[in-house]
């Protein structure tokens, strides 16, 4: 029977372990200083596949933008209304053409920069999402992405 305890321990001890370190992982990941508009550009991606951005020059990084017939400020209301309806986020910036919101996983807390560059000549809003740690998302940021411009196609859909 002892010995039955201490396999279940080290069984649960074993299982425990990279649990802990992907929860250590995500906190050491600190606010990247490169975000934010630049010359009209966000921060280019990594070379890492965890990042996407509509103003990436190669494919793997590169998605389309958002289009939006809305004045800038309504663009930007219907945007925060969709971020407001998603878990575990938080808007960290706000200005009148850009917003940058924190994305957080639900287990291992990570964090992912999302930030919309909104452009009112061109009827567009740029966006980037970059996991902070870590090699690969498995595709979460190009996911998130694709389910705001739906969201946000609906929004505005009802805004007009």
């Amino acid at each position: 029977m002892k010995h039955k305890r201490r396999i279940v321990a080290l069984f649960f001890t074993l299982l425990a372990l990279p649990i802990l370190g992907l929860a250590l992982i995500s906190m050491t990941g600190r606010r990247p200083t490169n975000l934010g508009v630049r010359d009209g550009k966000l921060a280019p991606c990594p070379t890492s596949p965890n990042c996407v951005s509509t103003q990436a020059g190669d494919d793997q990084h590169r998605i389309a933008p958002i289009a939006s017939s809305l004045p800038a400020e309504d663009s930007q209301r219907c945007l925060k209304q969709v971020l407001a309806e998603m878990p575990r986020v938080t808007i960290i910036t706000e200005r009148p053409d850009y917003l940058h919101a924190e994305f957080r996983s639900a287990l291992f807390r990570f964090v992912d920069d999302v930030e919309f560059f909104i452009t009112p000549d061109e009827q567009t809003i740029h966006f980037r999402s970059a996991s902070r740690v870590g090699h690969g998302d498995l595709g979460v940021n190009r996911s998130r992405m694709e389910l705001i411009r739906q969201r946000f196609a609906g929004h505005a859909k009802t805004s007009n």
